[in-house]
């Protein structure tokens, strides 16, 4: 009777898993490709270990609380690590929807593959499409970044403001100071008109030869 049971619960999981059937899923697993010569072996550990995950992820689905390692059936194990699995609902002899056990695979996919030491492409769902990582949440708030380059904009802007304030008071005291200086030396210069020299008496003026001034415009009154 036993061996009758056995046998009768084996064909119902042989109908229930087989390749392209009602709710089943292929894995293919490139376990050389992702680890190199640090690969491990896949065999009846790793089964147990991949059943166990896809259970523990069923679990987390709502009135699935009770799915257990036994009710995740694998077939068609091939040496390059490929199978299919199903998940079955003892209570009705039947498998559970794929709908369901997408959900559970997608919600859990990053455990299944840090137990395995795979990623989406190494550890592949044919019929269950990878899932995009969080968004990962930045160590400092958007608007501080934003404010702190504001900030910086306007104290650069404040400070070309001021630098150019100061040339250009610069250039206003220097204007002056040139003028000044070339009054200065146009005083100063000394002029030679037909081989007399001829000091300056006024700017504007010009200046006066001694050999055209009269006795009286040389002898100055005391």
């Amino acid at each position: 009777m036993l061996w009758l049971f056995f046998f009768l619960v084996t064909a119902i999981h042989a109908e229930l898993c087989q390749p392209d059937a009602e709710n089943a899923f292929k894995v293919r697993l490139s376990i050389r490709t992702a680890l190199g010569d640090k690969a491990y072996a896949w065999d009846t550990n790793e089964e147990y270990l991949f059943r166990a995950m896809v259970a523990f992820s069923m679990r987390k689905v709502p009135n699935r609380e009770t799915t257990e390692i036994s009710h995740v059936l694998l077939c068609n194990v091939t040496q390059r690590v490929s199978f299919w699995f199903v998940v079955t609902d003892p209570s009705k002899n039947h498998t559970i929807p794929a709908v369901e056990v997408q959900s559970a695979i997608r919600m859990n996919r990053d455990r299944i593959n840090n137990a395995f030491f795979l990623n989406d492409q190494t550890l592949e769902f044919l019929k269950i499409p990878s899932t995009l990582a969080p968004p990962t949440d930045p160590s400092v708030p958007v608007w501080i970044i934003i404010f702190g380059v504001i900030f910086c904009i306007v104290v650069v802007a404040i400070a070309l403001l001021i630098l150019s304030g100061i040339q250009q008071r610069r250039r206003k005291n220097e204007g002056p100071s040139e003028v000044g200086d070339a009054e200065d030396k146009c005083e100063n210069t000394i002029t030679i008109e037909n081989g007399i020299r001829c000091d300056p008496l006024d700017t504007k003026g010009g200046c006066v030869n001694d050999a055209f001034m009269t006795e009286e415009e040389r002898l100055t009154p005391l």
